[in-house]
């Protein structure tokens, strides 16, 4: 079993980010111009220059190091079947010969990454294949422990 240079939590926070970006769609309410809440919040699925969600991913990514693009690029090969966990080594060094070959690797390796459709989905793939359970690292709000609050503490208004 290969050790990975990422974290499990990393590559879970990737996991839903990716996710989320996968399901953005073209324009499909090109005369909107009321608020948000009238328009059923249809607005915000929509593929943007302004993507806070592309943008998150672009940065998250491009501030990993090198070893962490590389495990991520395996994996994603990993999660598509490009190959085995016996062969992760020679994935490895495939990734590794691949940005070599890059200009500018670290925003190369962010723009091939997001440009692979359902890299999320690969992700999580790539991580069930080496039996590593993400789903306890992930960084939502939705997935965190119970609140901070006591369930019988009343709550103050003022």
């Amino acid at each position: 079993m290969p050790e990975l240079a990422i974290s499990a939590e990393k590559v879970a926070f990737i996991i839903e980010k990716a996710r989320e970006f996968d399901v953005k769609e073209a324009a499909s309410d090109p005369d909107s111009g009321s608020n948000p809440s009238d328009d059923d919040d249809i607005d915000v699925l929509e593929d943007t220059a302004s993507d806070p969600v592309a943008s998150e991913l672009i940065g998250f990514i491009g501030a990993l190091n090198e070893d962490e693009q590389l495990d991520l690029v395996t994996l994603m090969w990993l999660g598509r079947g490009d190959g085995s966990v016996d062969e992760w080594d020679d994935l490895r060094a495939r990734a590794a010969e691949a940005r070599a070959e890059y200009k500018a690797p670290r925003r190369e390796a962010v723009q091939y990454l997001l440009g692979e459709p359902m890299l999320g989905d690969l992700l999580a793939d790539g991580l069930d294949e080496l039996g590593i359970d993400w789903t306890d690292e992930r960084l939502t709000a939705d997935s965190s422990g119970p609140s901070e609050r006591d369930e019988d503490e009343p709550t103050k208004r003022r």
